[in-house]
């Protein structure tokens, strides 16, 4: 892998330098000419969430995750990658950060499989972090259960992020799910009425929604899900469950309703089923910009 033994150097030898390196980073507009975002998404290991349609650990390789977080980002049509503070001050380390979008991932104390998976408390980011690493945009996880007491306090320490983003003129994007347990674990509802209800409760959060963003599940209905909010959307691609072709159609359906402004996926593109990173990715970026995908190799 090109320069870990140098990531792991500084770790050890020189830290202060990967603040120097986030805060020296060329950085871009948020939306670029076609007001669209291709963000590709990295925060999953941060909550113990590890596997990738049948490959349990598929990304516990943080070598193997990096290499093709470094191919993605330097593709046509990528305008930037999400994850929590590790991910990010590696590849500012690497240098594939320049002129990118940097989204930092904020809330991923509910650890996957957990008792206390619902407590989706505030273990990364904050803003004041991200204003002094200069990162573009944060996001945050918002389950709501109707059976959970705890989601109180989640929602309000949420609201508080949202608010204190707002006074920072800092965006944040909000991920909404109508969650409950099922069989020992955390199941997210995508029914069209679920995602419809979840977006109304986030958009609610915080004393002011100017900088709110939505990350939103495509599912049925989803034209209905765009009447739910004013708010710019991003779409999100989740663990992938579907063949690759399907999967593509929906995307490209859902970009074309109002609303719509991209796309934020991570394990369906850095992990897909032939393992050609590359290509899954600029068919994506194709979907996001409207340009036709490049002629590329077969393999990262």
């Amino acid at each position: 892998m090109r320069d870990i033994d140098r990531i792991r150097r500084i770790r050890a030898e020189s830290p202060a330098l990967i603040a120097q390196t986030l805060r020296a980073r060329r950085r871009r507009s948020l939306l670029g000419e076609d007001g669209r975002l291709f963000i590709i998404a990295a925060d999953h290991p941060a909550r113990g969430s590890l596997g990738v349609g049948s490959r349990e650990f598929a990304m516990g390789s943080r070598v193997s995750l990096l290499e093709r977080l470094a191919a993605a980002l330097e593709r046509p049509g990528v305008d930037g990658v999400l994850g929590t503070p590790d991910i990010i001050e590696d590849l500012a380390l690497l240098g594939v950060l320049e002129d990118k979008v940097v989204v930092g991932s904020m809330n991923r104390g509910g650890l996957q499989g957990a008792s206390f998976e619902m407590d989706d408390r505030f273990t990364a980011y904050d803003v004041p972090a991200m204003v002094r690493d200069g990162i573009d945009l944060g996001k945050l996880l918002v389950r709501v259960n109707l059976e959970d007491a705890g989601t109180a306090s989640v929602l309000e320490a949420t609201a508080a992020a949202v608010s204190a983003a707002a006074t920072a003129r800092l965006p944040v994007m909000l991920e909404p799910f109508m969650s409950c347990w099922r069989g020992g674990r955390i199941v997210n509802d995508l029914s069209a009425d679920a995602v419809i209800r979840s977006v109304a409760i986030a958009a609610g959060l915080g004393t002011s929604s100017a900088y709110t963003w939505l990350k939103l599940p495509v599912v049925d209905e989803m034209e209905r899900v765009a009447e739910a909010a004013t708010m710019p959307t991003l779409l999100l691609g989740g663990d992938p469950s579907s063949g690759q072709d399907e999967t593509f159609a929906s995307w490209e359906s859902a970009l074309a309703l109002p609303g719509m402004r991209g796309l934020v996926v991570g394990r369906t593109l850095l992990y897909p089923h032939d393992d050609d990173v590359v290509r899954a990715v600029d068919i994506a970026a194709s979907l996001v910009h409207g340009t036709a995908p490049a002629r590329i190799p077969t393999s990262f």
